[in-house]
């Protein structure tokens, strides 16, 4: 039976809670598709952090570089600072470390559970926003100075877009919308940046101008940020493909969780050439961790999404089926209102949704 490696880092909080879910979904799926998943849990997290003053140990980094993909549950509190006094976060070391260039997180409306927009055309909200990962305002973590004193003191982060950075994630995008075409899908993608203002913006969509020339078959357009979070709120279903500067993205993205009823039902993706880590878009809650009641959806949707681009990278049918599948356990079970969970108003617990999803299975 052919078997692939999956490093597992459930990490912090509600993390673990529905990391179990997930494996449980995912060894439930072995014999139906016929494939093995040896799924070895390495140790990473704020936790590890202020317990040992490392949140990602070597051995887990490598573990990581050697699995064929990463599943990774949340990582992070609140109360757990590093020396610059900003939030232990080993997720975006791990990003940097194994060159995960495209975020990407995908949002669909779900039948059976309540969004927040009235419009009926809500019903047909189905986007993927793709956000560079490795620079934009990013690259300033660990790297931000504050320079003078008392009221001449001032704090400096630098923004740095690079021709390669930008390049790769918008053919990454194009090609993503290329893939959404050939299923029925718009095969369109939008631009998303600050180009009227900032010179790295204007710098950043003359290259996906550039790029996009080689996809004849995909329509683009371009937007500024701004215009971007009012249209995502009042004409969300109008947009296929997204891709954008890393910040922009990391806050466009909590938007678009919120159209479709929040970070519970929010998989995501950071993927490179080489190592893809899949996680729920959601952080540790460590106000319900331990209470039985976080909503799994997104970590099994990311299980699914894990399993969708390890389909792809190795040509293997089963695992596309073992992704569907996943998606319509969780679909069906949530249009049978057989399972709401706690964010939703509803009384359903993690196990509870997890065991219909089984059941579907």
């Amino acid at each position: 039976m052919t078997s692939y490696d999956i490093a597992v880092l459930p990490g912090d909080g509600i993390g673990v809670e529905v990391m179990n879910a997930a494996l449980e979904i995912l060894r439930a799926l072995e014999p139906r598709i016929g494939r093995k998943f040896t799924l070895t849990t390495h140790p990473a997290g704020a936790q590890l952090y202020a317990d040992t003053g490392n949140a990602l140990p070597d051995s887990t980094l490598k573990a990581c570089r050697d699995a064929h993909a990463i599943l990774f549950g949340a990582m992070g509190l609140p109360h757990v600072r590093g020396k610059d006094g900003t939030e232990v976060i080993p997720q975006l070391d791990l990003r940097f470390a194994l060159d995960l260039y495209a975020g990407v997180r995908p949002i669909k409306t779900w039948p059976g559970l309540p969004v927040p927009l009235r419009d009926p055309r809500a019903a047909q909200i189905d986007l993927v926003l793709v956000r560079e990962s490795t620079e934009g305002l990013f690259y300033a973590r660990g790297r931000g100075t504050i320079e003078g004193t008392g009221e001449q003191a001032h704090a400096l982060d630098t923004m740095k877009i690079t021709h390669q950075g930008t390049a790769r994630v918008c053919d990454f995008s194009l090609r993503l919308a290329e893939q959404r075409k050939a299923a029925g899908k718009r095969g369109h993608v939008t631009n998303v940046d600050k180009a009227n203002v900032f010179t790295s913006m204007a710098y950043w969509r003359q290259i996906f101008e550039q790029r996009a020339q080689a996809f004849p078959g995909i329509t683009t357009e371009n937007a500024y940020v701004d215009a971007m979070a009012l249209n995502l709120i009042m004409k969300p279903w109008q947009y296929d493909v997204l891709v954008t500067e890393n910040m922009f993205g990391d806050i466009l993205s909590d938007l678009i969780a919120a159209l479709v009823g929040g970070m519970g039902m929010a998989p995501s993706a950071d993927i490179g050439d080489h190592h893809a880590v899949f996680q729920p878009a959601h952080g540790t809650a460590p106000d319900i961790a331990g209470r039985g009641i976080a909503n799994p959806s997104a970590m099994l949707l990311s299980a699914a999404m894990m399993l969708e681009w390890l389909a792809d990278r190795h040509a293997d049918a089963a695992l596309a089926e073992g992704a569907l599948a996943i998606e319509k356990a969780l679909r069906t079970s949530f249009a049978n209102k057989e399972v709401l969970p706690f964010d939703f108003g509803g009384k359903s617990t993690t196990a509870d949704i997890a065991n219909a999803v089984l059941r579907h299975l």
